[in-house]
């Protein structure tokens, strides 16, 4: 019986046979496969323009909002006579680095000029005209009133500077602009045709630019949505090291700050449900905690939703609109676009069944109502 053992090193199983090189082959080809769909993805075409159209129009609305309501205190927090001087922010910037269109001149009427140009850069970014122009110019509003009253900001603040400098990097004038109504109207004109390219020479460069817009786009959408998950991560395990949060008393200590208390008598009757309070300050570690990991798969939606819930009860219940806009318009970047291209047809069903007179689009039907997304657009 022991001779027709099989010993471990017989050639009874074939597969101990199989050449090395089959295994090495085939994690290189998987590993090629990888790397090409990455690349395909990069390059292939600009991926979330929704998204990024959706980042312009919140951030650019955001920030015109809140220069009109700062109006009557402009002088105060950014104006030559602000009890922080234009000559602290200016020492201020020679130990951070920072700068500041607004402390180039001491002059009260070249400070209502950058406010009037910061109203009206506001504006056209929201409406999306000449979008990669203006973008740029929005950055450099956003980041001069920032850094100029520096300890007169919050959360929402900085985080909108932030998105202002990843947005110029994408092509968030594509979708619902000036730019992108231009270009329909341009083609059902007939007037952006294929345009006939003299020489290989001038194809091979607008062939370059075509892919180099379009990674620059899909790099910053990258960046932005990292940006976001690492927000919402650190923020999560900071509350989970608190002891407050684990008791689940958090938020009843936040609603009886008297800084985060703009209706005092609202606050109060929150404050009243113990057992609610609780549960939200453990939902909101959990949301937290857990949105980074929930990003590819159908439990976003639900947390996206229950995330708005939580910054909008932010925005009223502790007087922070700024902050819970920016942060509701950078969770609209994870919805994928073709949740944006169904609105439209959603309201006019609704419409439709409401009995609202429905006015049709002017868009010609056929391929050429969208532009195609390889292209680069101004």
């Amino acid at each position: 019986m022991a001779s027709e053992q099989i010993s471990p090193l017989t050639p009874a199983d074939p597969a101990r046979h199989r050449p090395a090189g089959n295994a090495t082959g085939s994690a290189a080809r998987w590993f090629g496969d990888r790397i090409a769909a990455v690349t395909e993805l990069a390059t292939g075409r600009p991926v979330s323009l929704y998204g990024a159209s959706v980042l312009r129009i919140g951030y650019g609305l955001l920030y015109l909002v809140f220069l009109v309501r700062e109006f009557p205190h402009r002088d105060e927090i950014w104006g030559p006579d602000s009890p922080w001087t234009p000559a602290l922010a200016r020492q201020l910037f020679a130990q951070t680095g920072w700068h500041s269109i607004l402390t180039l001149s001491d002059s009260r009427a070249y400070f209502e000029l950058c406010y009037a140009l910061a109203l009206v850069t506001s504006a056209l970014f929201l409406l999306g005209w000449r979008t990669r122009a203006v973008s740029v110019l929005f950055a450099v509003v956003v980041t001069s009133f920032h850094s100029r009253a520096i300890f007169m900001t919050d959360g929402g603040d900085n985080l909108l500077q932030l998105m202002s400098l990843y947005l110029v990097l994408t092509a968030c004038g594509r979708r619902w602009s000036l730019d992108a109504r231009g270009r329909r109207l341009k083609a059902a004109h007939g007037g952006d045709g294929p345009r006939r390219v003299r020489g290989d020479r001038a194809r091979r460069l607008r062939e370059a630019r075509t892919t180099l817009t379009t990674v620059v786009h899909n790099c910053g959408m990258f960046v932005i949505a990292a940006q976001v998950c690492f927000l919402y991560g650190s923020a999560g395990l900071y509350k989970v090291q608190g002891a407050s949060w684990g008791s689940g008393t958090a938020l009843h200590y936040v609603l009886n700050l008297e800084l985060f208390r703009p209706w005092p008598a609202l606050s109060h009757l929150v404050d009243g449900h113990t057992v609610l309070i609780a549960v939200a300050g453990y939902l909101t570690v959990l949301l937290q905690v857990a949105f980074p990991f929930v990003l590819f798969g159908r439990l976003k939606y639900p947390v996206l939703v229950m995330l708005l819930g939580m910054h909008a009860g932010i925005a009223v219940l502790m007087g922070l609109p700024l902050f819970s806009g920016a942060m509701i318009a950078a969770d609209a970047v994870f919805l994928p676009d073709r949740f944006y291209a169904r609105l439209p047809r959603l309201y006019r069903r609704a419409a439709h069944r409401t009995g609202r007179p429905h006015t049709p689009s002017a868009r010609p039907p056929g391929p050429t109502s969208v532009p195609a997304q390889g292209r680069p657009a101004l």
